[in-house]
């Protein structure tokens, strides 16, 4: 049931996503980082944990999730090291997720063809 959970709930999220960029003229890079911001702002101001709670992986996975997990490292890190934390604290909570989407994006990079656009 949990799987089915998050398959809705990704999706659902997904979707109106796609709709978004589908009737907006925005660019997907400006939609992608709205999303991250919406997603810390939601952290910062609680809602967003009682919802990955929720939905488990559905929500934690889209770029909301990615927001949301910056925020958290970043509010850890400046509990436990001050300052410098801001500047710490996301790359540190968020580092595997970045490192393994430079190397399965390399990856299949160079597996497939990829075109520059005409």
């Amino acid at each position: 049931m949990d799987y089915l959970k998050a398959f809705l709930i990704g999706g659902i999220i997904c979707a109106i996503v796609q709709i978004f960029i589908d009737k907006t003229k925005l660019m997907p890079g400006r939609i992608m980082v709205g999303l991250v911001v919406l997603g810390t702002i939601l952290g910062f101001i609680g809602l967003y944990q009682p919802f990955i709670d929720f939905a488990g992986a559905g929500a934690s996975v889209p770029l909301l999730g990615f927001g949301n997990t910056l925020m958290k490292g970043v509010k850890e890190a400046v509990d436990s090291e001050g300052f410098l934390g801001i500047f710490l604290g996301g790359l540190k909570t968020c580092a595997l997720g970045i490192s393994s989407a430079l190397i399965f994006g390399y990856i299949a990079s160079l597996i497939f063809n990829p075109k520059t656009p005409d």
